[in-house]
């Protein structure tokens, strides 16, 4: 997009390619669908885009909404193979992800407008 000069020393700002801490809705989300353990999630996340989540932030985060009480787990042993953890949203994290889907939704209209207004300016 650019030639990384024209903001100085530092890393080019001109580099945006998501929206930061989207993985929290984005996984409460998943697990509203339906429990899951925690690799099964990253197949998941991994199919929206090329690069799936880093495993090692992923389960962190997924301890961080288990401390928080917005999913709890348990031990699935019935399958063949090590037992996993599978996590499931809890009411509290029902409730979280309706907060974070207003909080979208606010942010998808202002976007709307940048882009309405960006459009007028650069017609290309």
């Amino acid at each position: 997009m650019c030639d990384d000069q024209h903001f100085g020393k530092g890393e080019c700002r001109c580099k945006v390619d998501r929206v930061p801490n989207f993985a929290q809705p984005r996984l409460l989300l998943e697990l509203a669908k339906q429990p899951a353990h925690g690799y099964e999630l990253i197949e998941r996340l991994s199919q929206e885009r090329e690069a799936g989540p880093d495993p090692g932030n992923f389960y962190r985060l997924l301890r961080s909404m288990e401390e928080e009480g917005l999913v709890c787990s348990t031990w699935d042993t019935h399958n063949t193979g090590p037992a996993r953890r599978v996590y499931e949203l809890t009411g509290q994290g029902q409730e979280f992800l309706h907060a974070w889907a207003v909080t979208i939704h606010h942010t998808h209209q202002s976007l709307d407008r940048f882009l309405s207004d960006y459009k007028i300016l650069f017609p290309k």
